[in-house]
């Protein structure tokens, strides 16, 4: 019997070829995993190197209304920020569900402003609950000012001394926002903050 020696050279060849192809893809899949999980790295560095930096003052101006100052002060290679919303939050860390039945809805608890300050209904492209602003854009170097006020008691808060219970409650408690910002080509930065509310305003505003 004569052994194919020519056919079975051709196949062992053949086959010999195929495995180089298979570990050149996977040699070439590996090196393209890599250089994208190197890619992934840089771009999570280079994004947490940008993080936008933020000078934020509370300013007392007259009667129960300040102004809030946001500066967008840097880092000097982010440049500018395309959109930038802030939203005022909850200056405690209490949880407020409402489980029981006959008081206020959660959608009206959530609606409150828990803190001291809030945005001026009207001013500023604010909502009717005073929590955020119309979002607005920044180089960084420069600000923008906007009107804050004392923040009132829910409605449903009964008694006389309602008003003055809620002052005391936030008296040398910071104004806590969160501030969501925009770059394109860039994922969003998410930056909280506490800001003092000047003395001088706390030591008017208990009065």
């Amino acid at each position: 019997m004569d052994i194919p020696w020519g056919t079975i050279g051709a196949l062992s060849t053949a086959a010999l070829s195929t495995v180089g192809a298979f570990g050149a893809w996977r040699a070439a899949h590996r090196s393209a995993t890599t250089a994208d999980t190197v890619a992934r790295i840089e771009q999570d560095r280079w994004h947490a190197d940008l993080l936008p930096q933020f000078d934020l003052s509370l300013e007392d101006r007259e009667g129960d209304r300040a102004t809030l100052r946001v500066r967008l002060a840097g880092p000097l290679p982010l440049c500018h920020l395309d959109e930038i919303r802030i939203e005022i939050v909850q200056s405690d860390d209490m949880s407020r569900t409402v489980t029981l039945p006959g008081g206020p809805t959660q959608e009206e608890v959530d609606a409150q402003v828990w803190g001291p300050m809030r945005f001026t209904h009207g001013a500023d492209g604010a909502d009717v609950s005073g929590k955020t602003v119309a979002p607005f854009s920044l180089e960084v170097g420069t600000g923008r000012p906007f009107s804050v006020e004392r923040t009132r008691p829910p409605h449903w808060q009964e008694g006389n001394d309602r008003a003055d219970r809620w002052r005391e409650q936030w008296l040398n408690t910071p104004m806590r926002v969160v501030l969501t910002c925009k770059r394109e080509g860039f994922k969003s930065w998410v930056v909280p903050r506490d800001i003092e509310v000047p003395e001088s305003a706390r030591v008017r505003w208990a009065g």
